[in-house]
């Protein structure tokens, strides 16, 4: 169904109507679980990292305690007409979190609950507002782990909608892989659960698989059951210096396809090393030429040192100019803390306090990684903007992010659109792990094809006619509509 043969969507965001389902909402929630503060409205609609492309913010924020209220906030919405965005943890990207129909926000703080963990099973079952990190801290006494490590402060929910993945995911996959089943809402308020808990199950439509990555857009996820695994043992983390970005790639490639047993294979560029070493936040100085940082785990302490032995012989004769590894709890933290804070690091190096940040998350295969890499810099290099490459190079993941100030809005957008569209020419994806948004939307239909895309529009469509759960994003609803 392509879009410009669906009639627009007909909200009603009238003073009256809002002021309506207002008094409904408080019989559910309580005045307490309603919010129409300016400040709070607009940071659900627009952060520093996820600006929203539109003024428009909802008129009021809801917050939920349990799937029977989500089930009920729903019904008063689709009845009423009125479009639902839904908030987590607010680390999305790409204007995923943008309010671009106004109507209300489910803010789901208040569903942060652990409902049941099964160690015998390991799984277990949460409310969406459960960060990632917080449920390692519940589950690592228990010998236990949750791999999927996206960045600080995501929780469960939006780590679902964007389908995203982390450090972990060279050695453990992404999100999709995690997810056994869900509880969600639909945009009527009905109740659906997708899947039992076994490891695996050919009962009909895999509608696990369908919410994962959907971005809000076919309903609410109110609850998930999660896989778990065996919390690693013997970690021990690596640093590898490289004098160049070719031979650092290079070194990867070969680990990859000689099948050297790592958990995670990080690389950082130049311009990244120096951000860390500029921020004042790590307890070293590094030397700033590409960097690779490799971690290894084994239930055997012997082979994790031959592991380590390995990589090192194999990064010497890529002509590795320092290595660097420990195995001691504190030490292997501080270096892999250069990895998991850089994105931070990097706004160290605004040239001034309102710099903006501008990043994409293109994946290809690994065979075309050095190659998209080395164009990119050159790019970013030659631009006059500050810049750097990094990201999750064991399955061909990087991120290119610039810096800019308003005048040089163009030239950065500009970089970022052609790496995203240079990923696609190489046979890969505008985005491995951030999630579609508002800002990608036309770039699927490059990617996949206008057939995949008018497919996935009359997905929607089925589920929500009238659009009210996240309308405008992954696929365009509206033709000549820029929301």
């Amino acid at each position: 169904m392509p879009s410009g043969t669906f009639p627009p969507p007909q909200h009603d965001n009238s003073h009256e109507n809002i002021a309506a389902a207002k008094k409904e909402l408080v019989q559910i929630v309580g005045a307490n679980g309603i919010s129409e503060v300016a400040a709070e409205l607009k940071s659900r609609s627009s952060t520093e990292w996820s600006p929203s492309p539109v003024e428009t913010t909802a008129s009021l924020i809801v917050y939920p305690h349990t799937t029977e209220h989500v089930s009920n906030i729903m019904k008063i919405c689709h009845r009423r007409s009125i479009p639902v965005t839904p908030f987590s943890g607010g680390t999305s990207l790409d204007g995923a979190l943008a309010a671009t129909r106004g109507g209300i926000c489910i803010d789901f703080a208040r569903m942060n609950k652990i409902i049941k963990l099964r160690k015998n099973d390991l799984d277990v079952t949460l409310q969406p507002a459960v960060g990632w990190q917080e449920l390692n801290k519940v589950l690592e006494p228990e010998g236990l782990f949750f791999p999927v490590d996206p960045g600080p402060g995501a929780q469960i929910g939006g780590m679902i909608a964007t389908g995203c993945s982390g450090t972990n995911a060279h050695r453990y996959g992404p999100m999709k892989d995690w997810v056994i089943s869900t509880t969600l809402v639909l945009a009527d308020g009905t109740i659906v659960k997708t899947r039992q808990r076994p490891r695996k199950s050919t009962a009909g439509y895999d509608l696990t698989r369908l919410i994962v990555g959907s971005g809000g857009t076919l309903g609410l996820v109110t609850e998930a059951t999660l896989k778990l695994t065996a919390l690693p043992q013997n970690v021990s983390v690596a640093v590898v210096a490289f004098p160049s970005m070719h031979k650092a790639v290079a070194a990867v490639t070969e680990m990859i396809q000689t099948g050297m047993s790592t958990e995670a294979l990080e690389l950082l560029d130049e311009t990244a090393m120096r951000a860390n070493n500029a921020s004042g936040y790590l307890d070293r100085e590094y030397k700033e030429v590409p960097t690779l940082f490799v971690k290894f785990a084994n239930p055997s302490s012997e082979a994790v040192v031959k592991q380590v032995s390995a990589v090192r012989n194999l990064a010497s004769r890529y002509s590795s100019v320092s290595f660097d590894a420990s195995s001691d709890p504190e030490s292997r933290e501080a270096l892999w803390a250069a990895r998991k804070t850089v994105l931070w690091n990097l706004l160290a190096l605004k040239r001034h306090p309102t710099d903006s940040f501008l990043s994409c998350d293109v994946a290809v295969p690994i065979s075309h990684l050095a190659l998209i890499i080395e164009e990119t810099n050159d790019r970013i290099q030659a631009s006059g903007l500050i810049g750097s490459c990094l990201g999750h190079v064991g399955d061909g993941n990087f991120h290119a992010s610039v810096l800019y100030d308003e005048s040089e809005r163009t030239k950065a957008e500009e970089i970022i659109s052609w790496c995203r569209r240079r990923g696609i020419e190489l046979e890969g994806t505008v985005t491995g792990e951030h999630g579609v948004g508002l800002a990608l939307r036309d770039l699927v239909t490059e990617e996949l094809g206008v057939g995949a895309t008018d497919m996935m529009r009359m997905i929607k469509l089925s589920l929500d006619p009238k659009c009210l759960l996240a309308c405008d994003k992954i696929v365009r609803i509206e033709e000549g509509v820029e929301h």
